[in-house]
């Protein structure tokens, strides 16, 4: 049984904020949040017009939306178990500040408006997209959304591990990080990948917008019609696990019914993304989940094609 936290912690998780009024800070200047996360027809990745702060109802209409749900789904309860180390201490400023040195971002949302101070360069975009999704769900659910302030790192591996934030052992909750990946060795809070929203340097749409894509390329072919082999593609250089699955592939010797293919990401741009469409991988009966330095994005990719899926355990 997983316990719930007081309320009181929760409530002072996210209202720590009202701290932040007391603190005079210098914001850096994020001139990519003036530009266009791609450049294309389509307007997948509208423009985003902010600098340090962004203003209320940006990028997305005002629209209601209310769960008819008498309760919380059963998921949720990991909310309750990811917050745990601080079910006692509550979340203080000292603790939140101490993130900042393994940190990329923070995000205080204050009023409605969401303002970031930048530590260090992200990889790609991943920062940028990241907080444009924050961004829809303040437009989404106007005077809603709490003052909070929060850590974020956009990193592939967890930080905040248990063994070097003992609780028992230094007398102190750990530092609160969101972050895209955790494990049962780090306190890490997870929180969605920038992916969800899109990935403007790969071509790779948002989320809401492409899982319609792979649900009418489903609908296409059928199951049974489908290539009857184990299909995986992705950058193998990425962990020992994606390196042993290359191993598993046809070769004059051997056939174990899997195609595994290598992806040069470099070498994919300049052929204009011509074979990484996601939308076309669905015509396997089944498909390869194998995680890369830690978790892949690419799992909702490969469980929305609606073929079997054999998810490798790291």
């Amino acid at each position: 049984m997983i316990g719930r936290p007081h309320k009181s912690t929760t409530v002072g998780f996210f209202l720590v904020i009202l701290l932040v009024a007391a603190i005079t800070v210098q914001w850096m200047d994020m001139s990519i949040l003036s530009g266009t996360l791609q450049k294309d027809s389509n307007k997948i990745f509208p423009k985003i017009s902010c600098s340090t702060k962004c203003p209320r109802g940006l990028l997305v209409q005002n629209t209601e939306h209310r769960s008819e749900a008498k309760e919380c789904p059963d998921y949720f309860r990991w909310i309750h178990e990811d917050l745990r180390p601080w079910k006692v201490t509550g979340v203080t400023r000292e603790m939140i500040e101490r993130a900042q040195e393994v940190a990329h971002i923070r995000v205080i949302i204050l009023n409605g408006i969401m303002y970031v101070e930048k530590y260090k360069q992200a990889f790609q975009t991943r920062d940028m997209v990241t907080l444009w999704g924050i961004q829809q769900l303040l437009a989404l659910y106007p005077g809603r959304i709490p003052d909070l302030d929060m850590m974020f790192e956009c990193g592939d591996k967890p930080v905040i591990k248990k063994q070097a934030h003992n609780i028992s052992k230094h007398g102190s909750a750990p530092p609160p990080l969101f972050h895209y990946c955790s494990d049962d060795s780090s306190y890490d809070i997870v929180f969605p990948d920038w992916s969800f929203w899109g990935w403007p340097e790969l071509k790779i749409k948002p989320w809401e917008i492409l899982k319609k894509e792979l649900q009418e390329s489903n609908e296409e072919t059928k199951w049974e019609d489908r290539e009857p082999y184990a299909y995986w593609k992705g950058n193998t250089k990425l962990g020992i696990a994606r390196r042993d699955l290359v191993k598993c592939n046809a070769s004059t010797k051997q056939d174990y019914n899997a195609r595994i293919y290598d992806m040069d990401w470099h070498h994919e741009k300049t052929q204009g993304f011509n074979t990484s469409d996601l939308v076309k991988q669905c015509t396997y009966r089944y498909k390869i989940y194998v995680e890369g330095v830690s978790w892949s994005v690419s799992e909702k990719y490969i469980l929305a094609c609606d073929s079997m899926s054999l998810i490798i355990n790291p």
